[in-house]
């Protein structure tokens, strides 16, 4: 049987393959039109839209810091620096294991629990390409072990910054303050577009109070970057402003002398020019070192300080609050006169107590024997507590509060370094508004001397004084005395003269409370008398001694039965010279004992040096009519 053939249709086949052929020329067409059609609309109709989006992607504007500004003391001393120092930096993108590398670093240097608590914050904030800091300025032992290895840990390298640093240590500290790593909580406030270079910002006192004039305006460079933001080349550049150059009003010799003089013991000392209210030394012992916060204190550092018994990160000088003791009775002196419930020739009979009358209240004087007939001068001079419990008893509550917070108790001085507290000036509404309670005569004798509730800040009793001293001005306390241009030097701005409330009394009444005042310190009587010996020049203070509790009626005070918490606190208050007044000073020893044996010689001191530097200041009419003579 022969095979059957089946013969193929060419024709057909031509067809189909023609089709196919004219059917992928189409598709091939389509595509080409689509894709041209792709191709002109990016190239030629959104070219100005992408080339400004591939510029966009090419130059970056990378932010430049401003160099801080420096704050010097008065004459020229300075005490806020910007050091160069290095730090440990890694780049994450650079590194393998991190916590690997950690921990190689850590058997080189010791690297603390903060240290990398903070380092990891920081991670998450920069990009994985950019520098971060692991250890701030690196001690030169630090550096030189690290230095020999370096090559051996990936990522790693030693950075020059510019660190701030504080020559004078705990010195000046509570004045100049301190700056920090900006938190969240300051990031929100901030002026982002200002700061966004910027690591830093002062925390407190002067570096905090003058952070917009120190910190300056940010520059910025463009730059050229790849695919991977890394800068190829710089194509313009605007250079940082630098922040201004402050000075204070503190004069550092003062402020030396003031630390020196308080040194182991707790307390605070204020000068100040009472004819302008600038402070030229503000001291409160002890004091802390301000360059162990710049780049984050230790947990174990920070801890000791909280917990010391000593309170060094507490200022005294502007948030202590003592009872001022008889320090204020010159003040109660003039309001007495000026309100006509004394004349300064009235006398009070002094059998060493007082009985408040129709009761059996019975309050003593720290002079058992007594004073015996005493007027105003003599009161003030000899400090006699009965003079002044019965005038605070004629005075009432009312009017003594009135009184006393013409002069600043009981209210913020508005000092511009801020941070103060407002102290405490008993009234009858403060008592029934925190105790709920009646407010009674035999508190208001404990007013009268300066005991009971009533408590004062070492600045507010500096301001007082002043007030006593240039006869009624009731000044705003400052430490701006100018800022200047880094660059030229030109002065930008100064500090002036605000007056913040006038006491007014007729110059006799002046010169009565000055008189006694000059009393305590030049007449054989004076309570602090010993302090005024040798000077060449004459100045007028008032000694005072709080007590730390309360004593019963008939309890006696024994400092040798007394732990030294226990023991009374030591003030003082003066002026000098005492025509020509210049400078003000405010002392108080915490538990120091008397006032004139423990307190006014630190007033005497900073009297001497400060007249040594400027020359004791001619003394002057105080008026055309009246001059005090004695």
């Amino acid at each position: 049987m022969s095979p059957i053939f089946e013969f193929k249709d060419a024709d057909l086949e031509a067809r189909l393959i023609n089709r196919r052929t004219v059917t992928a020329g189409i598709l091939a067409t389509l595509f080409v039109l689509i894709v041209s059609y792709r191709i002109f609309h990016l190239q030629i109709v959104m070219h100005d839209h992408y080339s400004t989006l591939s510029q966009s992607n090419r130059v970056k504007i990378v932010p430049i810091a401003p160099t801080r500004g420096l704050i010097f003391s008065s004459d020229g001393v300075l005490l806020a620096d910007n050091r160069p120092s290095f730090s440990l930096e890694i780049i994450p993108e650079k590194t393998l294991d991190m916590d690997q590398l950690l921990e190689k670093l850590g058997a080189v240097i010791e690297i603390t629990d903060t240290d990398v608590e903070q380092f990891k914050t920081r991670l998450k904030q920069n990009r994985r390409f950019e520098s971060i800091p692991l250890i701030y300025n690196l001690s030169d032992e630090q550096l030189a072990r690290i230095a020999v290895d370096l090559h051996k840990h990936e990522g790693t390298d030693i950075v020059a910054r510019l660190n701030r640093y504080y020559p004078l240590g705990p010195m000046a500290s509570h004045t100049t303050g301190y700056v920090g790593m900006i938190d969240e909580a300051e990031l929100a406030t901030l002026d982002k577009s200002n700061y966004i270079a910027t690591s830093h910002i002062g925390k407190i006192g002067a570096e905090k109070a003058y952070e917009d004039l120190l910190h300056g305006t940010v520059g910025n460079q463009q730059v050229e970057v790849n695919v991977q933001g890394r800068v190829i080349r710089v194509l313009d550049r605007t250079p940082p402003i630098p922040g201004k150059n402050i000075y204070l009003t503190l004069n550092a010799s003062l402020q030396n002398l003031a630390v020196q003089a308080l040194e182991n013991k707790r307390g605070a000392v204020v000068a100040m020019d009472p004819n302008d209210g600038s402070v030229l030394a503000m001291v409160s012992s002890p004091g802390y070192d301000p360059n162990q916060f710049v780049n984050g204190i230790n947990a174990k550092t920070y801890r000791k300080y909280l917990n010391s018994v000593n309170t060094p990160l507490l200022n005294r000088a502007l948030q202590g609050k003592y009872p001022p003791g008889s320090t204020i009775k010159p003040m109660l002196g003039l309001a007495a006169l000026r309100h006509g419930v004394r004349i300064p020739e009235d006398e009070t009979w002094c059998p060493g107590w007082y009985i408040l009358k129709g009761t059996s209240l019975k309050k003593g004087d720290w002079k058992k024997g007594g004073h015996g007939h005493t007027n105003l001068r003599k009161a003030i001079a000899e400090s006699c507590d009965v003079y002044f419990y019965a005038l605070a008893n004629e005075m009432g509550i009312d009017l003594i509060y009135d009184s006393m917070s013409e002069f600043g108790f009981g209210k913020r001085t508005l000092i511009d370094i801020g941070g103060e507290s407002a102290g405490l000036m008993p009234s009858r509404e403060w008592k029934r508004k925190t105790l709920n309670e009646a407010w009674y005569p035999g508190e208001t004798l404990n007013v009268g001397i300066g005991q009971g509730a009533i408590l004062a800040t070492p600045i507010q009793l500096a301001v007082a004084t002043s007030a006593i001293a240039n006869r009624g001005n009731v000044l705003k306390p400052h430490f701006f005395a100018e800022a200047r241009d880094p660059l030229t030097g030109a002065k930008i701005s100064s500090g002036e003269r605000e007056i913040l409330h006038r006491v007014i009394n007729t110059e006799e009444d002046w010169e009565h409370i000055i008189s006694g005042m000059f009393d305590v310190i030049h007449a054989s009587n004076g309570t602090a008398r010993r302090v005024g010996m040798g000077a060449e020049y004459q100045f007028a203070g008032k000694s005072g001694t709080a007590q730390v509790f309360s004593l019963a009626e008939d309890e006696e005070y024994d400092a040798d039965k007394l732990v030294k918490e226990l023991h009374d606190h030591a003030l003082f208050v003066a002026f000098a010279p005492l025509n020509n007044p210049q400078i003000v000073v405010s002392v108080i020893v915490e538990n120091g004992g008397g006032g004139s044996s423990n307190a006014a010689p630190i007033a005497r001191l900073l009297f001497d040096d400060y007249f040594e530097q400027i020359g004791i200041p001619q003394e002057v009419s105080l008026n055309d009519e009246t001059t005090i003579t004695f």
